[in-house]
C-alpha cells in the first residue's frame, strides 16, 4: 500500500529531529510539531484506504 510506505518513510525522516528536540533544540521541536501534522493527515490517508480495501 502506497500510502503506508509514504507514513513510515515520514516517520524515519523526522526521527533526526525528534533527537534534537529532546536535546532541548527548540528549532527541532518546531520541525517536529509540524511533521506530527503532516504525519496524522498521513494516517488518515491510511485508514481511509484500509476502509475502501475493506468494502471492496
Amino acid at each position: 500500500m502506497i500510502e503506508y510506505d509514504m507514513l513510515k518513510k515520514m516517520v524515519a525522516e523526522v526521527e533526526e529531529d525528534v533527537i534534537k528536540a529532546e536535546g532541548g533544540n527548540k528549532a527541532a521541536g518546531t520541525r517536529v510539531r509540524k511533521s506530527m501534522q503532516d504525519i496524522k493527515a498521513q494516517a488518515q490517508e491510511v485508514r481511509v484506504k484500509v476502509l475502501e480495501t475493506r468494502e471492496q
